[in-house]
């Protein structure tokens, strides 16, 4: 393994010399250009070189253990905090007493043990009568990582559920190269996820582990892989949307040590806890860090969820003259995170740097630092991610030339498709949201962007959910009622009530009412309800006809029905982007929620007349929330949720 200097770019074959080129070269460190951690993914930095080796002893440990079989490492992985280190059972016990000492609940990390505590104590006796002289192997697999020749257990993700376990089979040795015979095993939630043999695919679960195993007649085998089976593409940078109760990570050894008699301090006395520099620095660089693998821009009700949740666990931080106990501390970690995010830009991150170079006193023409800032507004997860590991504009414009020759083909490789789209998706991002192109020049760059299969691929690596799977789940739950509240509404009078009297009485006269027709007058009635101007995102066109007018539709949809019969089951329904339709779907609701992807996907702003109704299907029936919602949504929302 090559080690970089950060600084400079210096390469070297070994972490020693790095740290003697860091002690010899850059030791006039300074608050503004401090040594930064030798680990990539690590974003720490040190005033000194004594504290760059302590964080390396404490947080970068290379201590590696073996698995029973000889062949590969493994790691734990706690349950509670997601924290991965090196695997040794002192390791694992030490790291869970430190969560017992906070009173978090733990669960014992032994196999078939449902043993649970919050008590040090407990945990400590519970161990002695019942695991002692306990082995590797008797140790939860849920908590440990195998790692075979260095590298993890392999992942595969799959868009839609195998017809199939051959078709399964097939897909695996195409992904992982098995040119072999095998069968598979997967761990049995009923069986306390004991291995049983894969005969039907309807007994895998939705997220499985599968052990792919050598058949016995052939020899020409490699050792049998892990491959979790998860429910879509898995997002190329974060993995996580900002959580409903904030985890409070843990801090550096000294810090934890204080807080935990500080705390036993406050239960016993009241008293609180007064913090040197340092300590508050290592509490909120360490926070802010957390924050940023959730969101880069966290706005002022998730930074008081932050705040709150740090005095919840610590109560000896309260601050008595606080009404709440944590605005300080708030207000802290709001400068904290933007020097966080200034870190990050000098480092290259592009989607803090993406704003950096507004105007200052060195450059007064620049634009102002309020102006056009680039970043999530529709609750993306993965908004503009840097460039894979080894991977530059170069190489990845190579892939993208790829993908433009594969799609070109009748016999298209969507496997490979597929590879390449998740490969470039930081280039093509880079594109979209930096340089805002037209969305001809997109689609003709990127055409894979005109397939039902990337396009919601695409959504899923922008926001971490399952287009399909989350959007039909919430509408058909929410469908009867949405239905009872819209004819209530058409009994009224008022040019909304007209609209959805017309849309129910075309739905009562349909001779066949399945869950496309059902789904189609939801979404026809929604935006009546909500008051929205549907005449210029709708275009209906008789086949018979000559050709659409659709050159003045910039977002929308071209229903194509022959009667009025059909205005609920049209014949197709074509997306339309800048006056050119982009892809057609027999149903109304399918046109409807990839339009909504493609909106994502190419960074457009919502039809300003129909933006209550996509503000309903992003913060509602796809729980893309960010916090604000207008007042007929918010209306709509508390009507839907409200007990009858």
């Amino acid at each position: 393994m090559a080690w970089r200097c950060k600084l400079c770019a210096t390469l070297f074959d070994r972490k020693a010399q790095l740290l003697e080129h860091y002690r010899l070269h850059h030791s006039n460190v300074s608050s503004v250009n401090q040594l930064p951690c030798l680990y990539d993914n690590c974003v720490c930095t040190f005033h000194s070189v004594n504290a760059l080796k302590i964080h390396l002893t404490r947080l970068h440990t290379q201590t590696l253990v073996q698995s029973d079989n000889q062949e590969g490492y493994v790691s734990f992985v706690c349950a509670v905090c997601k924290f991965k280190e090196p695997f040794n059972d002192k390791t694992v016990l030490s790291h869970l007493r430190m969560h017992l000492k906070q009173h978090e609940m733990v669960d014992c990390p032994f196999k078939n043990c449902q043993y649970r505590t919050n008590v040090y104590s407990s945990f400590n006796a519970h161990k002695s009568r019942n695991h002692l002289g306990c082995e590797f192997s008797d140790f939860k697999t849920e908590i440990v990582l195998t790692e075979t020749d260095g590298q993890p257990i392999q992942k595969m993700t799959l868009s839609s559920r195998p017809e199939s376990v051959d078709e399964l089979k097939t897909m695996i040795g195409e992904k992982f190269n098995l040119d072999f015979n095998f069968s598979l095993s997967y761990q049995d939630p009923d069986f306390d996820g004991q291995l049983c043999s894969l005969l039907d695919i309807e007994e895998l679960p939705q997220k499985a582990v599968l052990k792919v195993i050598r058949s016995e007649s052939d020899a020409s085998s490699v050792a049998s892989d892990d491959t979790i089976i998860l429910p879509h593409a898995m997002t190329p940078d974060r993995v996580n949307r900002w959580p409903d109760v904030f985890p409070v990570p843990i801090f550096s050894y000294e810090v934890e040590f204080l807080l935990s008699d500080g705390n036993a301090t406050y239960d016993r006395t009241g008293k609180t806890l007064k913090l040197s520099r340092g300590q508050k620095h290592d509490i909120l660089e360490t926070l802010a860090a957390k924050m940023h693998s959730f969101k880069a821009y966290p706005n002022d009700k998730e930074v008081s969820m932050v705040a709150e949740a740090l005095v919840i666990k610590h109560p000896c931080l309260k601050e008595p003259g606080s009404q709440t106990g944590w605005y300080g501390w708030k207000n802290s970690l709001k400068f904290k995170m933007g020097n966080f995010r200034t870190k990050l830009s000098r480092a290259g991150f592009h989607e803090v740097a993406i704003n950096s170079g507004k105007r200052s006193r060195n450059n007064p023409n620049k634009p102002s630092p309020h102006t056009n800032i680039k970043r999530p507004k529709r609750a993306e997860v993965n908004f503009l991610p840097n460039f894979p590991r080894g991977e530059n504009a170069a190489s990845l414009e190579r892939l993208r030339l790829q993908i433009v020759d594969e799609v070109k083909k009748s016999d298209k490789n969507l496997s490979l498709i597929g590879k390449l789209m998740q490969t470039t998706f930081a280039l093509r991002r880079n594109e979209i949201v930096s340089d805002d192109p037209p969305v001809d020049e997109i689609l003709e760059r990127w055409p894979a962007l005109k397939m039902e299969s990337q396009i919601c691929a695409e959504f899923h690596r922008i926001s971490n959910i399952n287009l399909k799977n989350c959007f039909y789940a919430e509408l058909d739950r929410h469908a009867p009622r949405l239905q009872r509240l819209f004819r209530r509404k058409a009994a009224r009078t008022g040019k909304a009530a007209e609209v959805l009297s017309r849309i129910f009485q075309m739905y009562d006269l349909q001779e066949q009412v399945d869950v496309h027709v059902r789904r189609a007058a939801v979404l026809r009635a929604l935006p009546a309800y909500l008051h929205d101007d549907d005449s210029g995102f709708l275009k209906q066109w008789d086949v018979a006809q000559s050709e659409p007018d659709i050159g003045d539709l910039p977002v929308g949809l071209l229903i194509s029905a022959t009667s009025d019969a059909m205005y609920l089951c049209p014949e197709k329904v074509a997306v339309v982007l800048e006056g050119k339709t982009v892809i057609d779907f027999p149903t109304f609701a399918d046109a409807f929620v990839v339009l909504f992807a493609l909106i994502y996907a190419l960074h457009l702003n919502y039809p300003k007349d129909m933006a209550n109704t996509f503000d309903f299907t992003q913060k509602v029936l796809m729980g893309l929330e960010d916090g604000n919602m207008r007042p007929r949504v918010l209306s709509l929302k508390n009507e839907l949720l409200a007990v009858e």
